[in-house]
């Protein structure tokens, strides 16, 4: 099985994280995609990230109606702070079988050869990269590297951090998270302060 991972505080989810999800499930060579909610790193301030699993139920509630869309908690187990190179490392003994790979905007290609081994990451796992307004240069061996594809994804320029400070500011966001994450934030009084 192919399995993207989609990388995230996903603090929180919304409607943009979504439709990047389902266009890479439905478009990309793909069967599922995961949605790995980082946790917080308890070397940097907290701020306005919410707890890790507040931020997980919020994904689970996001997915529900998407069959090939999957959180993972797999982060939460490993050390921290954690690399990407040691998730995959870790998935792949794991779960042999499946074949993973990254899904990232084009904004954090232009940052990867600053990750931590990254070229382990290229020799070993393929990239999905969907398009961004403002991505910058592209370092050049990225440019035709035969590990990345580039998915013509819509251009979703939404961020959590807008949202979280609406709610702040009291605005309407209903429109930008899934209903039932919504409800689950209104409820829990999250962002509000």
């Amino acid at each position: 099985m192919k399995i993207g991972l989609y990388f995230g505080t996903f603090n929180p989810i919304h409607i943009g994280h979504l439709i990047i999800a389902n266009h890479m499930a439905e478009h990309a060579d793909l069967d599922q995609i995961w949605m790995v909610v980082t946790p917080h790193n308890p070397h940097k301030k907290k701020s306005s990230l919410l707890d890790d699993y507040h931020r997980l139920h919020m994904v689970h509630l996001a997915a529900e109606d998407f069959p090939k869309i999957q959180p993972s908690d797999i982060e939460f187990k490993l050390p921290q702070p954690n690399y990407t190179v040691n998730t995959l490392a870790h998935l792949q003994e794991k779960f042999p079988k499946h074949e993973f790979s990254l899904i990232m905007g084009e904004d954090n290609l232009n940052s990867l050869h600053k990750w931590k081994n990254y070229e382990v990451i290229l020799q070993n796992h393929d990239i999905y990269v969907y398009p961004r307004l403002n991505s910058g240069v592209l370092d050049e061996q990225f440019v035709n590297h035969p590990k990345i594809h580039r998915i013509g994804a819509p251009v979703i320029e939404l961020s959590s951090t807008f949202i979280r400070e609406s709610i702040k500011k009291g605005k309407n966001v209903v429109p930008m998270l899934p209903n039932k994450v919504w409800e689950y934030v209104e409820h829990n009084l999250f962002y509000k302060k």
